[in-house]
């Protein structure tokens, strides 16, 4: 195998310091108490305590290099869900566990050799990495109705709920408890299709069908789903319901072909009365698997029953599709789910808060932090919510209070993976139109101080909001001398804290660059 060729993340070269930090405390924790020898694919035993948090350490720095390699999208998909198994000494081989066999054969084919290399980089002794499916890893819901008894075969492959209750909180048709429409808060950008998936979660027969919601990643529309499955449930007891994803949808098929039980497999799809399938973009390509669902959404509309599908691009947009099925596809409601605006934003960060339960939460998260949060975490909703889950976490385990500061200091990857690229003639642009003076103004020699002021607080935004330094500054300003610059960035902080007309010029100015 050759991985010199392999992009590296930025995060690998730090997890040599990480590895090496954690062999020597593992080393230390063992002092003179004798260990078995290691034995390909075990278990961590109870005193490998130490390996295992060394392990945990190198892997944070990898999968960290490797989402800024790979993107955050594909990184989520595919590098987020692996789990690091035990490491073999003798043999230099460490298992890397994935939950499926389609995803454990996935990664294996386009990432094997970038993760053997960033695991060498990390830790010398690693010779080899294994990826496979965790030995107990968690079955998925069974793919049969909800009346059915267990069938010997292709139903078996699934565990049954735990309980009645578990089943009744939908584990068996693949919902999430805490995903309704109770929970998922509306805006401008996604009234259509929430009032389309309520529409569809009714017992009126809805007007179209099939629903399509289409919505980039983190947005709700897998909210969406699970919240239709609940609300038909509720008005329709002993529906038959299931939510899949479209991975899952392929691996039951590939599978069921395998098996000789495609009968059995086409029989328990169609006697569903709603089919929730999620993530469909991931169908495309595969013709067989194309075909069969093409099949199973004709006959689902022959019977009046409901389908509902999500995905992160409109059907036109889906390449590889055939013509068929894209039709299909089209044929309903295409709800679209903008992203959220601030005030959405707002609306969610409000509501999130009041899951927490006590009112002291609620109260101990300043306005201005949810203000700088709404403003700056403008990706997708999950995004946005999961800095706030992050910050308020961290305040509660280190006691210490929920500021702006803290938020800046603690969710940097975030709000720099948030922040737009504002240019410097983006910021001249907009100071001479607020304060109404003349573009040319920003490299002129005059000093009179309606001319000064305008453009030290010109030079004062493109040094926040920019990442050039006082001397690209400078010259975008008339070849000023970045000495100029610096002096002008201190007298507006020093104004902002004396001067509130001067610090609501800045916050106006704020918003309307970074919006």
């Amino acid at each position: 195998m050759n991985g010199g060729s392999a992009p590296r993340g930025q995060g690998l070269s730090n997890a040599r310091g990480s590895a090496e930090n954690a062999r020597g405390s593992a080393e230390n924790a063992r002092g003179s108490a004798e260990t078995p020898p290691a034995r390909k694919g075990r278990e961590p035993a109870p005193g490998d305590d130490s390996e295992a948090v060394g392990l945990a350490a190198d892997w944070a720095d990898i999968s960290q290099g490797l989402k800024k390699d790979l993107g955050p999208q594909l990184h989520s998909q595919w590098i987020k869900p692996i789990q690091v198994g035990s490491f073999c000494k003798e043999t230099g081989t460490l298992d890397l566990f994935l939950p499926t066999e389609f995803s454990a054969n996935w990664v294996s084919d386009r990432f094997a050799d970038r993760l053997s290399l960033a695991w060498k980089i990390a830790r010398s002794e690693v010779r080899q990495v294994r990826i496979s499916v965790h030995p107990r890893r968690r079955a998925m819901p069974d793919l049969r109705l909800p009346d059915e008894a267990p069938a010997t075969t292709f139903a078996q492959r699934a565990a049954a709920p735990a309980s009645a209750a578990e089943a009744l909180a939908g584990v068996q048709n693949g919902l999430d408890p805490s995903l309704t429409f109770a929970e998922f808060v509306s805006g401008a950008g996604n009234v259509l299709a929430v009032n389309a998936a309520q529409r569809m979660a009714a017992i009126e027969t809805p007007q179209f069908a099939p629903l399509y919601l289409k919505a980039s990643t983190g947005q709700g529309k897998t909210h969406l789903l699970h919240a239709i499955g609940h609300a038909y449930a509720a008005a329709r007891p002993g529906a038959r319901i299931f939510y899949c994803s479209a991975e899952r949808f392929m691996i039951e098929f590939v599978q069921a072909m395998r098996s000789h039980e495609m009968m059995e497999f086409k029989a328990r799809l169609r006697g569903f009365d709603l089919l929730l399938v999620d993530d469909i973009q991931f169908i495309i390509g595969k013709s067989s698997t194309q075909e069969e669902f093409l099949h199973t959404i004709d006959a689902l509309m022959g019977a009046g029953k409901r389908l509902v599908v999500a995905a992160d691009r409109a059907p036109q947009a889906l390449d590889g599709v055939e013509q068929r099925l894209l039709s299909r596809l089209s044929m309903g409601l295409v709800a679209d789910i903008q992203p959220a605006d601030i005030d959405l934003r707002r609306k969610i960060l409000e509501h999130r808060l009041l899951r927490f339960g006590p009112s002291s939460v609620h109260s101990a998260v300043p306005a201005d932090v949810i203000e700088f949060l709404a403003r700056t975490i403008n990706r997708n909703v999950r995004e946005l919510v999961g800095g706030l889950n992050k910050l308020i976490a961290y305040a509660q385990l280190t006691g210490q209070p929920v500021s702006l500061q803290l938020a800046e200091e603690q969710l940097t990857d975030i709000l720099s993976a948030n922040r737009r690229r504002i240019t410097i003639d983006e910021i001249q642009r907009a100071v001479c139109q607020f304060y109404r003076v003349d573009r040319t103004e920003m490299a002129s020699k005059r000093r009179a101080r309606a001319v000064v002021r305008p453009r030290q607080v010109a030079m004062y935004l493109a040094k926040v909001l920019t990442p050039r330094s006082y001397p690209e500054i400078g010259r975008k300003f008339g070849g000023r001398d970045h000495s100029t610059v610096i002096h002008a960035v201190r007298l507006i902080e020093e104004l902002r804290t004396r001067d509130a007309e001067m610090d609501g010029d800045v916050r106006t100015l704020l918003r309307q660059l970074e919006d």
